[in-house]
């Protein structure tokens, strides 16, 4: 597919997706972090989404894999696996020999956890392996100049972590990350409806509700009433044991992630008071950046900018800018081994 000009390549291995750049290319994968493997012949029968379309239907002989909690790999040689067939799939089955590829990770990882992800695309065979922090990595991707003295603000919010950042002149002034984001906001949503419908739905059902049906804050329309969203899932019923379909709209789903988004607003709020003042000002002159999958959530920009008084703006492909702020750090490698280096200050 791809022929072995391609020597570039920037990766946002998520808890929930993986995400390949390539330059000259563009986003040339996108698949869910989950492989399959048959314990019988210890064989890998499938990864990406057709493994996650696995996931709390396989037989017992079958075992379905997430390698990546909270961010952080959880399961080395599952991990590794799977990026080496990811990493397969993006170059068209060529090894990537001489390749340099940069990796976001969440901005709160440990050196340890830092240089196992190193590892493992050093088994690859590239040349140069970069470690950048996701928070940098989405902010180049949402196209914000973060080598100026004037500051800017990412909050980037993922399937594992959520991470919020404050960077000037190439480097993270100061930042917050949680272990809190996409997946925990899912078992928010099974708690809900578990409570209030008496229905246990899966992981699956509940991150459809999200992205269907989520909202952080109910909206008024012209005509003076809420706008709802309404979406039928199906589960099982708590007291009879059978399959029910029952109703969901927006206003179940804004209590449902009311916790999650609280926690997410005070960790915007932490760093900010964090901050020197004058990093303050620039913030509260330039606003803030949403990324990730889980700044995709509906009025998640007016809540926040309703509570914290900043302006609030969605990137523009904030699904992809990780990966793409990885891949676009190469263009300059001199400043990618700054970034790559930089401690948090």
């Amino acid at each position: 597919m791809f022929g072995f000009s391609a020597k570039e390549m920037g990766i946002d291995l998520g808890t929930a997706n993986t995400l390949i750049y390539i330059k000259d290319k563009g986003m040339v994968l996108n698949e869910a972090s989950c492989i399959a493997y048959d314990k019988r012949n210890a064989e890998v029968i499938a990864t990406g989404a057709k493994a996650k379309a696995m996931y709390g239907k396989a037989p017992k002989d079958i075992v379905v894999v997430k390698p990546l909690q909270d961010g952080v790999i959880s399961d080395f040689d599952m991990a590794a696996e799977m990026l080496q067939r990811f990493i397969r799939t993006a170059m068209g089955e060529k090894k990537p020999s001489g390749m340099r590829i940069v990796i976001g990770v969440p901005s709160g990882v440990t050196e340890v956890e830092k240089l196992a992800v190193e590892e493992v695309v050093g088994l690859m065979g590239a040349k140069e392996v970069y470690i950048l922090d996701e928070p940098t990595a989405a902010a180049i991707g949402a196209g914000l100049d973060i080598d100026s003295s004037d500051a800017c603000m990412v909050v980037d919010i993922g399937g594992g972590t959520t991470d919020v950042a404050i960077l000037s002149l190439g480097g993270i002034v100061v930042s917050t990350s949680l272990r809190y984001a996409g997946d925990k906001m899912n078992e928010a949503i099974i708690q809900y409806v578990r409570k209030k419908k008496g229905v246990l739905i899966g992981d699956k059902t509940a991150e459809e509700l999200k992205i269907k049906v989520g909202s952080a804050m109910i909206e008024t329309g012209a005509d003076g009433k809420e706008i709802i969203k309404v979406m039928d899932a199906r589960g099982r019923d708590l007291i009879s044991g059978l399959p029910k379909t029952f109703r969901v709209n927006s206003k179940d789903m804004e209590a449902a992630l009311h916790e999650s988004m609280e926690m997410i607003i005070d960790a915007v709020k932490s760093t900010v008071e964090k901050a020197p003042p004058e990093i303050a000002a620039d913030i509260a002159e330039r606003g803030v950046m949403l990324t990730g999958g889980g700044g995709m959530i509906e009025n998640l920009d007016k809540l926040i900018a309703r509570r914290t008084g900043m302006e609030v703006s969605l990137a523009p492909d904030p699904y992809e800018a990780v990966a793409l702020g990885a891949g676009k750090s190469l263009e300059n490698i001199e400043r990618l081994r700054v970034y790559a280096s930089d401690k948090k200050r």
